[in-house]
């Protein structure tokens, strides 16, 4: 079993759950729920959109 991290809001997705999304270059994006695929198929930063892991680190200063 593999736990993948969903590519917009960084939350963890369960085996057997979510979905998968492969662009025509090859890349590969999973997505835990349609939230976060339609937020990221309309073009939104995950770091500006505040329920995500990203605006999170931000808000609370903690950088990478």
């Amino acid at each position: 079993m593999d736990i993948r991290k969903c590519s917009f809001c960084g939350r963890m997705i369960e085996y057997g759950t979510g979905k998968i999304f492969v662009k025509r270059d090859g890349s590969i994006f999973h997505f835990c729920s349609s939230k976060c695929q339609k937020n990221h198929k309309l073009g939104r930063i995950p770091r500006k959109v505040e329920w995500t892991e990203q605006a999170h680190e931000i808000k609370e200063g903690i950088k990478h």
